[in-house]
């Protein structure tokens, strides 16, 4: 038996690859955030959720307030984000590794001068 995974180090930052060209039709549906998945990812306990995005890759930084995994759970538990999922499916080339985990990002290097006077 494997242990579980230690929970990643927050931010927790992710990314996506969207099919060729499907760039433009990413960005209006998230000018246009249903707001039902606003109130889900507060609900979950999402917060300070960041997106960029460059040509067809989006790259995405989260922070929770009780754990990714309970935000994980909120949210898989959401007949709205099934929803939302679905109305995106379309654009995307690539939102998951082979086991289903999102396809996070490591940090390698980090530079946060002490900020005290």
């Amino acid at each position: 038996m494997n242990a579980p995974a230690a929970p990643r180090p927050e931010p927790l930052v992710f990314l996506y690859r969207l099919k060729p060209g499907m760039g433009a039709e990413y960005d209006r549906a998230h000018a246009a955030v249903w707001p039902e998945i606003v109130a889900l990812l507060d609900e979950a306990g999402f917060h300070d959720y960041r997106i960029w995005r460059r040509g067809d890759l989006v790259v995405s930084s989260l922070r929770t307030r009780w754990g990714y995994d309970h935000a994980a759970r909120v949210s898989a538990a959401s007949a709205i984000q099934r929803k939302w999922t679905a109305s995106m499916a379309h654009i995307f080339d690539e939102i998951a590794d082979a086991s289903g985990e999102p396809l996070w990002l490591d940090l390698v290097f980090e530079h946060r001068p002490d900020s005290r006077a």
